[in-house]
């Protein structure tokens, strides 16, 4: 019998084999049977159009596989409580290893999540101070402002030696919790000339708050409770009576033969509504809660959120609340030159960890700063924090648009984080739009050739020259240079901004040009958020469009969030004389078996839920007899699955015709959403495409002043082209546009151009330049200067 001859070199070894992750047959999303071949330990960006894919492919492919396998090997208690994770929808996936995912996710939004406590920093440092701080006031809980200050006695039973002995115990622990806000910073004061005349009686309707009308339940709670005269006008209540009135504890009483719970006038508004969160209000109720709710710094801990004795044990002169407050950067250095040998390993890993901080480009931030403030780029990189000092190889690192939020001097910075990273020998995956970015990778995957259903194909795969010769959507747009324009619109007028000293800008003064396109750049951290949200506040006839979450289940889809179900609804229901509930899925016409969720859930505990599609409305959502009505020759599940393109030419002309959903999906095709479909829901949308949804949701709204943060996020080179052609028609149609961007394409397209720095945090809040495009690349004083000039080829 012939034996076959070894072909592999001499020391070859058959584990020196698995030098590729192989990915056959991937169908997530929009992915249609996808079959790639990554190299390990090299760089590979994946590029392609906002919605071509490439989330799908890296995160809710690759990574999500490898999360799942790993924790398939802890036991099913452990497993209980992590997150549960389904086999993506692919036919092999070869060669995984450990994925650590950072993404863009914003940090949790409560008032008690700061850069400390999200990054360790504050743990460490309340150990310091409990170690050596003077004088001695605890342990590390002392220092904690999430852990509030408890003592308590009583007697305890206890079994010994056969018998029932009772014993008295004590305890108490020192927390660091200030009593008064609740280690908030902040208390909330509530006006009461807005929630009542007192020159009038309750009788004569004193009450002003939103749902208390006259003869109303919760109006008689108070008109009738008998613990005051109602016919007596508030301002001549005793203080026993004010008391009852406005703080009472809550007290079962009869009111018209009826069992109520009476409660003080205050603690009633702020469970019902001060309890919610703003965004989820309704429009009367968030405006009243605007006029009469006040947040204040804290009296007692001066926004420290700590207790006193917490702020007076300090090291050097130092307290642990002025050590949060400091800029990263100086806080580096105070530790730095701390001496203590007794802790010697803690002082290490803080100063290691704090440098981190100032190599990643956040040395502007303080770890007082609330996490729910950060951008998303912010967020991202305060996630880096934690790997870049990792002994970890041969790890897979997956990146989500690292580059977001940066300005082109910072993007040089973080494209050496993400080279060292594989230089230690792990695989680096990254999303990413920008150039630069693009440039530096050793292997590149372009995804395409359009978005939704026209993407999920690989359209290049191999080095980055090959993609500039490849003819695919990047390649043909990579070496794009927007050029400078020869011409400027002149400004219809000025919006003056005096003495703007949010955070860390000092007392600048600067007018922005109307009728324009204004765009505010620098440096991150250099105000550019400050000036403008801290100094043009969101209200009448402005309007601004941040980089906030879209807030919405899988039940949400782009129909329901941009209110262009209703017209639909209406036309529906008008057509055939029934109600408009009758055509929701989320109300009378849902199906009853998966309640118009179009899929049945079935919980397995620790292993992943399963999705079944519903077998009575076949995934449809709707009642059988609901889909019986047409309109246009369509049922609402055929409307609902249309893209905006289609139901646009639908909805325009003929039987169809509806000019209120005509106009809703004009400006969904205007900001280059065409593709997507009515129905699709909003938690498949990727990043770039849920910023151009809330953009076309507040193109109606009616303002003269546009704010726009940072609209190229998420935004393809070919898009971005579209991006500044709708901005100039917001521009032409008598609309003043601000654009805090990096972008250099929005920025030579720009007519003004106010340049903040010169560097970031304490270093930056002073306005470096103002003026056009082109005076800047001549001028080349500033950072921003010089990139925008060797950008336009200047």
């Amino acid at each position: 019998m012939a034996t076959r001859k070894n072909t592999q070199p001499p020391g070859w070894h058959a584990a020196d084999s698995h030098d590729l992750i192989r990915v056959h047959g991937a169908r997530v999303n929009n992915l249609k049977d996808v079959s790639i071949e990554i190299p390990k330990r090299r760089l590979t960006v994946f590029t392609g159009v906002s919605g071509s894919g490439k989330s799908s492919l890296v995160f809710d492919t690759i990574a999500a596989e490898s999360q799942r396998l790993i924790n398939e090997t802890y036991s099913a208690f452990v497993q209980g409580f992590m997150p549960t994770l389904a086999r993506p929808e692919v036919d092999v996936l070869d060669g995984l290893t450990t994925a650590i995912i950072v993404d863009q996710q914003r940090m949790g939004g409560d008032p008690r999540s700061t850069v400390g406590t999200a990054t360790d920093a504050n743990a460490m440092l309340r150990i310091l101070f409990s170690r050596i701080g003077k004088p001695y006031i605890g342990s590390p809980k002392a220092f904690s402002f999430n852990v509030a200050s408890i003592s308590g006695a009583g007697a305890v039973t206890v079994e010994r030696g056969g018998q029932t002995v009772k014993e008295r115990r004590s305890f108490s622990i020192t927390g660091g919790m200030c009593p008064r806000c609740e280690g908030r910073g902040s208390v909330t004061d509530l006006d009461l000339t807005q929630l009542y005349d007192d020159s009038k009686s309750l009788n004569d309707g004193a009450l002003t708050v939103p749902g208390y009308k006259p003869g109303g339940w919760s109006y008689r709670l108070y008109s009738e409770s008998g613990l005051y005269d109602a016919d007596k006008p508030i301002r001549k209540y005793t203080k026993r009576e004010l008391h009852d009135f406005l703080h009472r504890e809550p007290v079962r009483m009869k009111i018209a033969g009826i069992n109520m719970t009476y409660e003080g006038l205050i603690p009633r508004i702020q469970k019902s509504m001060l309890a919610k969160d703003r965004e989820s209000m309704q429009p009367h109720i968030r405006e009243f809660v605007d006029r009469a709710v006040t947040f204040t710094t804290c009296p007692d801990c001066d926004g420290t959120r700590l207790t006193e004795a917490a702020r007076s044990s300090k090291i050097k002169k130092v307290s642990i609340a002025d050590a949060c407050a400091m800029q990263i950067s100086d806080l580096a250095a105070w530790v730095d030159s701390l001496d203590e040998p007794s802790v010697a390993p803690l002082l290490t890993t803080l100063h290691h960890t704090l440098e981190s901080f100032v190599e990643i480009g956040l040395g502007y931030l303080s770890l007082d700063r609330p996490a729910g403030t950060l951008s998303g780029g912010e967020a991202q990189r305060v996630k880096m924090i934690r790997h870049l000092g990792s002994s970890l190889t041969d790890t897979t690192y997956v990146f989500d648009e690292p580059t977001t939020g940066l300005h082109p001097h910072d993007i040089q910075r973080m494209n050496g984080l993400l080279q060292r990273l594989r230089d230690k020998g792990n695989t680096v995956l990254v999303v990413e739009h920008k150039p630069e970015t693009i440039a530096i990778a050793d292997h590149v995957v372009d995804l395409g050739p359009g978005a939704g259903t026209a993407g999920g194909t690989v359209c290049f795969e191999g080095t980055v020259d090959g993609l500039r010769k490849g003819g695919t959507v990047t390649g043909r747009h990579f070496d794009d240079r927007a050029a400078l324009k020869k011409a400027v619109r002149e400004p219809t007028g000025r919006l003056e901004i005096r003495g703007a000293a949010t955070h860390n800008l000092r007392d600048v003064d600067v007018d922005i040009p109307l009728g324009v396109l204004t765009v505010i750049t620098g440096v991150a951290g250099s105000g550019k958020s400050s000036l403008i949200h801290g100094s043009i506040p969101a209200g009448e006839g402005v309007v601004s469009i941040d980089q906030g979450a879209i807030r919405g289940s899988r039940r949400s889809n782009p129909a329901t969030y941009t209110g262009l179900l209703d017209p639909i609804r209406k036309a529906f229901a008008k057509a055939h004389g029934v109600k408009p509930a009758l055509f929701s899925a989320n109300s009378e016409g849902a199906c009853p078996t998966c309640n118009g969720a179009g899929v049945v859930y079935t919980d397995l505990a620790m292993m992943a839920g399963v999705a079944t599609t519903c077998e009575d409305c076949e995934g449809k959502r709707f009642q059988a007899s609901v889909l019986d009505y047409h309109l246009g020759g369509r049922d609402i599940s055929e409307v609902l699955a249309m893209p905006v393109t289609e139901a646009l030419e639908f909805f325009g002309s003929g039987e169809a015709a509806t000019p209120a959903a005509h106009r809703i999906l004009d400006r969904l095709s205007d900001v280059g959403l065409g593709y997507v479909s009515l129905g699709q829901p909003l938690t498949t949308l990727s990043g770039g495409e849920r910023q151009r949804l809330k953009l076309a949701t507040h193109m109606s709204d009616k303002g003269g002043v546009y704010v726009l943060d940072e609209p190229t996020t998420g935004l393809h080179l070919a898009d971005v082209e579209q991006l500044l052609g709708l901005l100039d028609r917001l521009v032409d149609s008598g609309k003043s546009v601000i654009v805090i961007e990096h972008h250099q394409a929005v920025m030579a397209h720009a007519d003004w151009i106010v340049d903040l720095g010169p560097g970031a945090g304490h270093d930056g809040g002073r306005i470096v330049f103002e003026g056009t495009p082109a005076d800047l690349v001549a001028d080349r004083s500033t950072l921003t200067g010089e990139h925008l000039a060797a950008y336009v080829g200047a």
